[in-house]
């Protein structure tokens, strides 16, 4: 009967190791936990980004004033009713000659070719739009 108490013994104590000490037990249970948890962090700083995403998504195929914003801001558009006023702050040189005709005439066909860039960029969104609208009827 001793040898058998004895036999438990080793083995009581020899799985208490492996549970405590050994690289499969707590430590590595611990470890899953914590990248666990730091892969949960990242998915629901991903999730959130997607979901802003799909709402930016959303309002350029369903909403104008997205694209109009878009084109106002990366093209410089200007819409046809407002007027184009560049504000000069005391920081920035002034222009090196006087603006004579000539430089207001260039300044304004720029505007203009920018206005067209934009407008036609508006309509093929606007056309890609409705070729999207059309083929889901």
């Amino acid at each position: 009967m001793r040898i058998f108490t004895g036999v438990l013994a080793l083995a009581l104590i020899f799985l208490q190791y492996r549970l405590w000490l050994s690289d499969q037990g707590f430590r590595e249970v611990s470890r899953l936990q914590a990248s666990v948890e730091l892969q949960a962090s990242a998915n629901r700083e991903q999730s959130e980004r997607n979901r802003q995403l799909f709402a930016e998504v959303t309002d350029l195929k369903v909403g104008l004033t997205a694209l109009e914003e878009r084109a106002r801001s990366e093209l410089g558009m200007v819409g046809n009713s407002e007027t184009f006023y560049q504000v000069v702050t005391a920081a920035t040189p002034g222009p090196a000659a006087p603006a004579g005709a000539v430089t207001a005439r260039a300044a304004a066909t720029a505007r203009a070719a920018a206005t067209a860039r934009a407008a036609a960029t508006a309509r093929a969104a606007i056309t890609a739009r409705a070729a999207v609208t059309a083929r889901a009827q």
